[in-house]
């Protein structure tokens, strides 16, 4: 790995080795489009829907009633409440980053306000643990949470720092890092959290401060799991994968969000330390989840009952857990695996995963969410109420709040600071990723300014153009990513001189001395297109599904007629899908509708006995995976069942007349 310059202050990850070096939100700044909408709904409105909703349920008064010595009696929330407040700090100071409004800045000193008096001499800070009438300090690591909470604190701390300098927010999180090193350092607890999220937070802080200590200590927090530190429990040790050491296992395991940010921890600390072997180690795990364990949308995470990855090839789309939370854990995972790499296909994985599950979570007006993502809903589902915390994750609508509400401060987070994922550089040149209408300004090696124009309508539409406003007087290297979905299709790179050429999924790179003015085109095919999946994925069999570019699509009920919903649907695979108006696909298909058998008493009948079906043939309308449950309750799919040809009428027998 080679050592990165970094020049940006403002990066939500600050590798200081890899391959390549990210921009921060001081280089990148989406400018329109698809993710600049949701970002604007996100700044405007879901920011202030979840502090208002924390404050309503009585998560926020839980700081002042530590403080107060009341808490054992007036503590609202699960343990790991305190977390969605320092999720949603951070959130915060990357919009602070983004615009030039002193609203943000506020909002940090007044939550912040709150909080401080509640964090102990010695710089611990949990409102669950450790007080009068509650379970002492960290008596319950499998399920208490505490470091997991000190870790969102401590990486709030580091994005006020890069986005307004260091503050008392900022003060709190490096007292809290202290303390966490003081007390699981050597010599201390040789243990480790049930849930993993501490190891990002202090390699981002040895890398804001310097401080090794802080590296040490996520290095050691990461080498101690899998070495049976945490009690057996129902679900077993793979659960918080305490049940194989990192660089032993080969595939993401267990609970999804633990393992995805166990994983973008062992990375930070790989690439901090220049272990190759454990760098290597999970790629190896990423590499299996991606093969055998994620959905056609990117999401990961088949189980309900543990929110667990599945055995190999176990995806059933309508027992899809799928939590967002998985979803983000999964765009920080291959976000730290590409800048350590270079290698694109980390960043199909991120752009599959923005698109489907990120972008699906939140609703149109950024005020309701979905928790689990599921591929297919069977019953339409019933309103969530709008005054109340939702106890269930997999609603079958979006939520206002949740009585574990991790999605909606993750998503929230994450738009914030979604301009950091857009594009790279290193000694050569520039790389974009993620396509966005964008204005991207940095330097390369030798100080030599770069700024370059984005525009695109993607995902809708597959044509970027990148349009270079300053470059150096010699030759450099732009790099665009073409996506893996274009495979069977063709793709199309223009140079500035017009030439013209097909490029295969990868990089597609144009080096030359560029010129104020100059234009580089890629070209996507965008078309709809069938997508079959792995015969080993037994749930999906006799089905397809369709994506358009990037983005996965569904059939939602409210786009059948008569009434019909989704089940009754059966497609034609022979015709190929045909764009739609307004974003949508149409594909040729049948409704069905069954007789019912005489008692309907036994669902089984032989081969050659089952119930008629009257067929309806039909255009059937498909939207965007990530807009559906956007117009009311709906059922829904994604994967579509096959209609069965048309049989051949029966050979006539019959003996031809002679004549004779």
């Amino acid at each position: 790995m080679r050592e990165n310059t970094a020049r940006s202050s403002v990066l939500p990850v600050a590798p200081t080795r890899g391959r390549l070096r990210p921009l921060g939100l001081d280089e990148v700044r989406i400018t329109g489009g698809f993710w600049s909408r949701r970002r604007h709904i996100n700044a405007t409105v879901t920011l202030g829907h979840c502090r208002d909703w924390m404050e309503r349920v009585g998560w926020t008064g839980n700081f002042r009633a530590a403080a107060e010595g009341r808490i054992h009696r007036d503590r609202r929330g699960r343990e790991f409440a305190d977390s969605e407040h320092y999720k949603l700090l951070e959130a915060m100071a990357w919009e602070a980053a983004n615009g030039d409004s002193p609203l943000f800045d506020a909002e940090i000193a007044a939550l912040t306000d709150v909080i401080a008096p509640a964090q102990e001499p010695d710089g611990y800070l949990n409102t669950a643990f450790g007080r009068p009438g509650q379970q002492p300090r960290y008596s319950d690591l499998e399920w208490g949470h505490e470091l997991y909470c000190l870790g969102f604190l401590i990486q709030a701390g580091v994005a006020q720092t890069r986005a307004r300098g260091e503050g008392e927010l900022a003060k709190i999180a490096r007292r809290a890092a202290d303390h966490v090193c003081a007390t699981f350092g050597p010599g201390g607890i040789e243990g480790v959290c049930g849930h993993p999220e501490i190891e990002t937070a202090l390699v981002e802080l040895a890398r804001l401060t310097g401080e090794q200590r802080y590296l040490d200590q996520a290095a050691l927090f990461v080498d101690r799991r899998g070495h049976g530190t945490l009690a057996d429990i129902e679900f077993g040790r793979a659960y918080y994968q305490d049940d194989l050491p990192v660089r032993q296992a080969a595939a993401l395991r267990g609970h999804a969000v633990r393992a995805l940010y166990l994983a973008a921890g062992a990375v930070d600390v790989a690439v901090e330390t220049g272990d190759d072997d454990l760098l290597a180690a999970v790629v190896r795990q990423w590499e299996t989840a991606v093969a055998r364990r994620t959905y056609l949308t990117g999401g990961m995470g088949s189980h309900h009952r543990d929110e667990s990855f599945g055995d190999d090839f176990v995806l059933p789309p309508d027992r899809a857990y799928s939590e967002t939370c998985a979803g983000v854990a999964s765009v920080m995972l291959s976000w730290r695996l590409l800048l350590a790499t270079g290698e694109p296909r980390f960043a199909d994985l991120a752009e599959r995963t923005l698109f489907n599950v990120v972008a699906a979570s939140p609703s149109e007006d950024g005020r309701s969410f979905f928790y689990a993502n599921t591929l297919h809903r069977r019953s339409r589902g019933t309103v969530p109420p709008a005054d109340t915390d939702s106890p269930r994750a997999e609603s079958g609508l979006r939520a206002p709040w949740f009585a574990v509400s991790c999605c909606p401060t993750n998503v929230a987070r994450t738009l914030a600071l979604l301009p950091a994922y857009l594009a790279t550089a290193d000694d050569h040149g520039v790389q974009l990723h993620q396509y966005a209408d964008a204005e991207i300004a940095t330097s390369l090696a030798g100080g030599h300014g770069v700024a370059l124009r984005v525009r695109t309508d993607y995902p809708y539409g597959g044509k970027v153009a990148v349009r270079i406003g300053r470059a150096p007087d010699r030759p450099w290297t732009l790099s665009l990513r073409v996506p893996e979905w274009t495979a069977g299709a063709t793709a199309w790179l223009v140079d500035p001189d017009g030439v013209r050429r097909p490029v295969a999924p990868g990089a597609a790179e144009v080096t030359r001395v560029f010129r104020p003015g100059d234009e580089v085109w890629l070209e996507l095919p965008v078309a709809p297109r069938w997508i079959g999946a792995d015969p080993r994925v037994d749930a999906v069999r006799g089905t397809l599904a369709v994506q358009r570019g990037p983005l996965v699509y569904c059939a939602e009920s409210v786009d059948l007629p008569g009434g019909h919903e989704v089940d009754a649907l059966r497609v034609d695979a022979s015709v190929e899908p045909e764009d739609g108006v307004g974003g949508t696909v149409v594909v040729a298909g049948e409704l069905t509708t069954h007789e019912e058998r005489s008692g309907g008493a036994w669902p089984y009948e032989p081969l050659g006995r089952q119930a008629t079906t009257a067929v309806e043939r039909a255009g059937i309308t498909l939207v965007p995976y990530h807009s559906w449950a956007n117009r009311g309750p709906s059922t829904m799919r994604v994967w579509l069942p096959v209609a069965e040809p048309d049989q051949p009428a029966e050979p006539d027998n019959t003996p031809t007349p002679t004549g004779r």
